[in-house]
C-alpha cells in the first residue's frame, strides 16, 4: 500500500478519534477499512506515514500539529495559540488542582502501585479527599487490589488521562527525582546583606563583598568589638579585615517558604 494512500486517512483517524491513537492502532484501523489480503499497510509504512504527518504539520503555517501525548497520536493546537483557544473554553483551562491534590497525585505517580494507606505515610495526611478527586477528574484509577496486605486494600496508578493532562506519552518521561533534587541544590539562593566596613555601610552580594573587602586597606589594630548581647550585632575579627554584620528584625526575611 502506498504512503500516498494511507497519509490522508491516517490524518482523519487521529482527527477524528476521541482518544490518542498509536501506530499499532492505525495499522489496524487502516487494514479493516482499506485492507486487502495480499495488500495490507504494515507498521513500517505507517510509522513513516506519521513522520512525514509530523513534518507537514510543523510548519509555520498550521496552528496544529501532530504530537504524541497521553500514550499515542493527537493533534493539538501550538502553544503560541493558547490563549485564543482559551476564549472558547475559559473555565477549563482556568481549573487548576489543588496542592494537596498535586502531591497526592505526585505520590502516585512515582510510587504506583500505591495503597491509600502508603499514600497517608508518606504525606502524614488523611487523603481521602484528594484521592477521591482525582479519581473523579480520571487522573488515576483503581488498578486492582494489593493481595498480600491485611484488608486487601486497593491500590492506584495513574490513567492515560493523567498522560494527557500533563502533555507526556508514558511516566517514563516523567522528570527523574534525582535529577529533581539536584537542580535544587546547586542553584544556589544569594542574600543581599547590609554589611558595615570602616564605618561605611554598603548593600552587596557575597561576591561582591568578597571583591571589596580584598580591597580595604589591612587593618589589625582592634580596640573594642561590640558585645552581641546588647546591640544585636556580631564581629568577624580577622587578621586583615573587621566585618560587622547587622541582624536583628530583617533576619531571614529573603527567605522563601
Amino acid at each position: 500500500m502506498e504512503l500516498s494512500q494511507i497519509i490522508p486517512h491516517i490524518e482523519a483517524l487521529i482527527f477524528a478519534s476521541e482518544k490518542p491513537l498509536t501506530n499499532i492502532d492505525l495499522v489496524e484501523l487502516l487494514n479493516n477499512a482499506l485492507g486487502f489480503i495480499d495488500d495490507r499497510a504494515t507498521l513500517d509504512q505507517v510509522e513513516a506515514a506519521v513522520e512525514g504527518i509530523q513534518e507537514k504539520y510543523s510548519a509555520e503555517f498550521y496552528a496544529f500539529e501532530l504530537k504524541q501525548s497521553g500514550g499515542g497520536w493527537q493533534f493539538l493546537t501550538k502553544k503560541e495559540f493558547h490563549k485564543t483557544v482559551a476564549q472558547l473554553n475559559g473555565d477549563k483551562f482556568l481549573k487548576r488542582l489543588s496542592i494537596a491534590a498535586l502531591e497526592t497525585l505526585a505520590i502516585i505517580a512515582y510510587k504506583q502501585p500505591i495503597t491509600k494507606s502508603e499514600i497517608e505515610a508518606i504525606r502524614g495526611v488523611n487523603c481521602d479527599y484528594a484521592v477521591q478527586k482525582l479519581l473523579e477528574k480520571d487522573l488515576v484509577v483503581i488498578a486492582g487490589r494489593n493481595e498480600d496486605a491485611v484488608g486487601k486494600p486497593l491500590i492506584y496508578t495513574t490513567s492515560k488521562s493523567f498522560m494527557d493532562y500533563f502533555g507526556i506519552n508514558s511516566t517514563d518521561d516523567l522528570p527523574k527525582i534525582s535529577e529533581v533534587m539536584m537542580e535544587e541544590l546547586v542553584q544556589a539562593t544569594v542574600v543581599a546583606q547590609s554589611v558595615a566596613v570602616d564605618d561605611m555601610v554598603v548593600t552587596a552580594t557575597p561576591e561582591v563583598m568578597l571583591e571589596e573587602a580584598i580591597e580595604i586597606e589591612i587593618d589589625t589594630t582592634v580596640t573594642e568589638i561590640p558585645n552581641e548581647e546588647t546591640d544585636g550585632s556580631f564581629t568577624a575579627n580577622t587578621d586583615e579585615v573587621i566585618v560587622k554584620s547587622k541582624q536583628g528584625k530583617n533576619q531571614g526575611e529573603d527567605s522563601e517558604v
